[in-house]
């Protein structure tokens, strides 16, 4: 893997509060981790449409590429029923099997409701495992009354998983 960070946002909604948490939690990890390398957005509520089309798209072949090569990803979406949106996994159905091989994936799922902090370990996380990611622990349930505190929130969350992202942000910035 070669590509840096990429933040993956499956909120169906453009401006969403998930996109704001998703480029505030890679800009803080950037700071966090002194990788000074830009950081790759894939907002999937520019593609939805293309995404459910069984046409080629050059905007989703683009996107996938991003994911693919990504060193670190961060998955948002918020929580629909439980669990991840249906859009987040349409695009990540169109990857193929081991796509994920040699990525460290962050999980992180904005929630609505206490009842669903598990989804992020339940559901996401092991999507992302079926691709071959390697998922450091724990994944990120944020609840919307936190957005507040998000900064703290975060360092809170880097201060876990910063010591198994960090060795991938090496290798990238020796690459």
């Amino acid at each position: 893997m070669s590509g840096g960070i990429v933040a993956l946002v499956g909120n169906p909604r453009g401006g969403s509060r998930t996109l704001a948490v998703a480029t505030g939690a890679a800009e803080a990890l950037t700071r966090r981790a002194g990788h000074p390398g830009p950081i790759d957005l894939v907002d999937l509520s520019a593609l939805g449409p293309q995404i459910l089309s069984p046409l080629p798209s050059p905007g989703v072949e683009v996107a996938l590429e991003l994911v693919e090569d990504a060193s670190v990803l961060l998955v948002a979406s918020p929580t629909y029923k439980g669990s991840y949106t249906g859009l987040l996994k349409a695009f990540l159905d169109r990857l193929p099997p081991n796509a994920l091989a040699g990525t460290v994936a962050l999980p992180l799922l904005v929630l609505g409701d206490p009842r669903h902090a598990l989804a992020v370990e339940v559901h996401l996380r092991p999507l992302l495992v079926e691709l071959g990611a390697c998922v450091v622990t724990p994944g990120l349930a944020l609840l919307e009354t936190d957005l507040p505190r998000l900064p703290d929130v975060l360092n809170g969350w880097f201060d876990r998983v910063l010591p198994q992202v960090r060795p991938a942000l090496q290798e990238v910035a020796r690459a």
